[in-house]
């Protein structure tokens, strides 16, 4: 199978990246989507499902509070409510202060824009440094998060890949090692550009959802898996 179709074969299998699935458009660079995946990411880095991290970034949609400053005018009180409705009751204190403090901060120091943040950035180290800095609830999670889905669109955006990428792009042999940086080198060589962010989700699909927890017997790409061989 040629990589072009190969990478196809994965995502149709596994899926692609995530910010499509909560209906964020990231193609345009607009400020206002980058935000919402932005948003997004930093629920789906917390110690909740993606279930409910999806669910929770939902009822932020639909009551309209997808800015920094509608975050600030809802108050803590109003997040916690929100979160709850969500399903984030376990961690809803602490998630509606972290928010309150990073779009304070991001308010602050980049007027709410985060492509202003990116273009403050001198690499893309610098970048997932200014990132952390909004706010110790920023983590390096959160921000491979938000980065891995902004390749191509951010010329500065360039995450090492995740630990459960590496162990899906092993299990496929797309590289021979989990070392991050080598690794995304032979990855940039393998899947094309176009294709990179979508196959990079669907490698993190499968190396969450599969090779984790050694389910090869079901795994949706086994025939490909020299885990399975």
């Amino acid at each position: 199978m040629k990589i072009q179709g190969y990478a196809e074969f994965l995502t149709q299998r596994l899926g692609g990246r995530y910010s499509r699935d909560l209906g964020i458009d990231l193609a345009g660079g607009r400020p206002g989507e980058i935000f919402k995946w932005f948003l997004a990411s930093i629920l789906f880095g917390g110690r909740i499902s993606e279930r409910l991290a999806a669910r929770t970034y939902g009822e932020f949609e639909r009551q309209g509070i997808t800015t920094p400053k509608a975050i600030i005018e809802t108050g803590w009180d109003g997040l916690v409510e929100l979160l709850d409705a969500g399903g984030y009751a376990r961690y809803d204190f602490k998630t509606a202060t972290k928010l309150l403090a990073v779009m304070e901060a991001l308010e602050a120091l980049y007027d709410g824009d985060l492509n202003a943040l990116h273009a403050a950035a001198s690499d893309p180290r610098d970048l997932e440094i200014r990132l952390m800095a909004l706010g110790k609830g920023i983590g390096p999670v959160t921000v491979n998060i938000f980065l891995r889905e902004l390749r191509g669109l951010w010329p500065k955006a360039d995450p090492l890949p995740s630990a459960l990428v590496l162990l899906a792009a092993v299990n496929l042999g797309l590289t021979s090692t989990q070392e991050p940086q080598v690794a995304l080198a032979d990855l940039k060589r393998a899947i094309p550009q176009g294709r990179f962010v979508d196959s990079e989700a669907a490698l993190l699909r499968l190396g969450k959802d599969f090779c984790r927890s050694n389910r090869h017997d079901v795994c949706p790409v086994k025939e490909c898996c020299k885990a399975v061989a």
